[in-house]
C-alpha cells in the first residue's frame, strides 16, 4: 500500500531493482550495437514487430518511443535507407504515414529479441525475489 512506511529492505530492493534495470538497458544497447544497429533502431524494430500487423502510424510509433513525431520521422528515414522499414501512405488520407517492419527488419530483430528474452529469463528469479520482498 502506498501509505505504508518504507523500511531499509524496501530501499535496498528499490535500489537493486533500479540497478538491474540499468544493467538490462546497457545489455540491450550493447547487443544492438554488436548486431550493427543503434539502440534506437532496435527499439523501433521491436515496437513495430510487437504491433499486431507489424505497422504503426508515425504518431503512434512516436508515442510508444516517447519521442516527438518529427524525431521519429527522422529515425524512420534512417531505417528506411537501411531497408529495415517501409513507409506507406494511407489511401484515404495521405497525411497519415504507416511505418512497417520489412523482411530485412524482421530478420534483424529475431536474433536480438531472442538474446533479450534469454537475458530477461536469467534476471527473472532475482526480479521475483525483489518484488516479493516489497
Amino acid at each position: 500500500m502506498a501509505g505504508d512506511p518504507l523500511c531499509d529492505r524496501d530501499y535496498e530492493a528499490l535500489a537493486t531493482f533500479r540497478y538491474e534495470l540499468r544493467r538490462f538497458v546497457r545489455f540491450s544497447e550493447e547487443a544492438a550495437i554488436a548486431a550493427g544497429l543503434t539502440p534506437q533502431h532496435y527499439q523501433v524494430l521491436l515496437t513495430l514487430r510487437a504491433s499486431p500487423d507489424g505497422a504503426m502510424l508515425v504518431g503512434a510509433l512516436a508515442g510508444r518511443l516517447l519521442l516527438r513525431p518529427h524525431s521519429t520521422t527522422e529515425l524512420v528515414n534512417r531505417l528506411e535507407k537501411l531497408g529495415l522499414v517501409e513507409r506507406h501512405h494511407a489511401p484515404d488520407d495521405r497525411r497519415k504515414v504507416h511505418v512497417a517492419i520489412s523482411a530485412q527488419g524482421r530478420a534483424a530483430i529475431t536474433s536480438l529479441a531472442a538474446h533479450h528474452r534469454a537475458e530477461l529469463r536469467r534476471m527473472r528469479p532475482m526480479l521475483e525475489r525483489l518484488l516479493g520482498s516489497m
